[in-house]
C-alpha cells in the first residue's frame, strides 16, 4: 500500500543505525506505525514489537498480520475465497441502503463522489458486512487478518493519485478492475508482537521497550484527512461525513505533530516520556522543524554526547537511487536516553 512517509526504501538504514548504536535490544516500540513496514521488519529480524498507530485502519493492517505466528489455515482461506465470490445477486441479506462506501464515495442519483466504481464500492461493503457478520464464528485474530486483506486490496481499484485527499474527475484504469482480496503469506514465528491504538503519548506513558522508533509526520497534512475513507471501512461506524471529498467529522485524530505551531512541544513531552534505553527518530530537512530545531530537541532528550544524527538522500518511491537535485535529505536521529 502507497503510504504517506512510508519507510520502504529506508529499511537497511533503519536497521544499520539500530544495529550500530544500539546493544542487547530485545524489545522496540514503533510508535507511529502507520501500514508497519518498519514493525514488520524488525519482526522478521527476531525483535518484539510493540506497533502503535492513532489511526484504526493503521491498527487493523498491522494486527492482522504482525500478531499472527502461523501460516493461513485452510478454513481461513476458504473465507477469503468466499469473501471474492460475494455479489448483490447471491446476498439476499444485503441492503444498498445500507452500503455506506457506495451511498457515499461511488457516483449515482444522490452522489457525484468519484473514489469507486459502483461495482467494487458495492463489493467493499459486501465485503465489509460480511466479516462484521463471521465475527462471532472466526477468532479474533482471523477477524483482524480478513479486515487487513480488505484494506490491502482497496486503493488497487481506487480513483486516486495517491491518497484520498481527492479523487481524479475521471476514472483511472485501475478502477476497472474488479476488487480481490489477496491473501498475505504469514511465515512460521516464535516472536510476540502487540498492536495498540493509541494517541502516541498516552501510548508512550504505558510502554516500557529497550528502543523507540518514531517516524511522526513530517508536514502540516492531516493522515486522518488523506485517508479517511480507509479509517471508514476499517471502523465501518457510518460516521459524519462533510466536503466535497466526503472527510470524516472526527476532531480528536488531528495531530499537533502536524501543526507548526505545536510540533517542537508535542516531540518534546514525547522524548521525555518516553521508557527506553534507546531513541530513533525518523525525519527530513524539510520538515515543519528545521533540522538545528529537531537536533536540540533530540539532544536535550538524551544522554549527554550520544547525541547522532545521519542523513541520506531521499529516494522516491519504488525508487532505489538517491534524488539529491533538491537537496532533501532523510534523517535518523539517535539518542540514548
Amino acid at each position: 500500500m502507497r503510504y504517506i512517509g512510508s519507510k520502504a526504501l529506508m529499511l537497511g538504514n533503519i536497521l544499520d543505525v539500530s544495529n550500530q548504536c544500539t546493544q542487547n535490544v530485545r524489545i522496540v516500540t514503533d510508535i507511529f506505525a502507520g501500514t508497519g513496514t518498519v514493525s514488520r521488519c524488525y519482526k522478521e529480524h527476531g525483535y518484539s514489537v510493540l506497533s502503535n498507530d492513532i489511526l484504526y485502519f493503521s491498527y487493523v493492517l498491522n494486527k492482522g498480520v504482525l500478531e499472527m505466528n502461523a501460516p493461513i489455515s485452510v478454513h481461513l482461506r476458504e473465507i477469503v475465497a468466499h469473501l471474492n465470490n460475494l455479489s448483490v445477486e447471491n446476498c439476499h441479506w444485503f441492503n444498498t441502503d445500507t452500503a455506506f462506501i457506495y451511498q457515499n464515495y461511488s457516483p449515482h442519483d444522490t452522489c457525484k463522489r468519484m473514489y469507486f466504481q459502483r461495482n467494487n464500492a458495492l463489493k467493499i461493503d459486501l465485503i465489509r458486512q460480511e466479516i462484521e457478520r463471521l465475527r462471532k464464528e472466526i477468532e479474533d485474530a482471523e477477524y483482524f487478518y480478513l479486515l487487513s486483506l480488505l484494506l490491502n486490496a482497496v486503493p488497487y481499484v481506487s480513483n486516486i493519485t495517491g491518497t484520498y485527499g481527492a479523487y481524479l474527475k475521471y476514472w483511472d484504469k485501475r478502477t476497472y478492475k474488479e476488487l480481490t482480496l489477496e491473501e498475505i503469506d504469514i511465515q512460521p514465528s516464535s516472536v510476540v508482537c502487540s498492536c495498540y491504538n493509541q494517541d502516541a503519548l498516552s501510548f508512550a506513558h504505558q510502554m516500557e521497550c529497550d528502543l523507540a522508533y518514531l517516524d511522526p509526520p513530517y508536514n502540516g497534512r492531516q493522515y486522518l484527512s488523506n485517508y479517511h475513507i480507509l479509517e471508514t471501512i476499517a471502523r465501518y461506524d457510518a460516521p459524519q461525513i462533510k466536503g466535497i471529498t466526503g472527510v470524516r467529522i472526527d476532531p480528536g485524530k488531528m495531530s499537533d505533530f502536524c501543526k507548526k505551531g505545536r510540533a517542537a512541544t508535542a516531540f518534546r513531552q514525547l522524548l521525555n516520556t518516553l521508557n527506553c534505553k534507546y531513541v530513533l527518530l525518523s525525519y527530513n530537512n524539510e520538515g515543519l522543524l528545521n533540522t538545528d530545531e529537531m537536533s536540540q530537541i533530540v539532544r536535550d532528550a538524551g544522554k549527554a554526547n550520544t547525541f547522532r544524527l545521519f542523513e541520506y538522500g531521499y529516494r522516491r518511491y519504488k525508487n532505489k537511487i538517491p534524488n539529491n537535485t533538491d537537496g532533501l535529505k532523510e534523517q535518523l536521529y539517535f539518542i540514548e536516553k
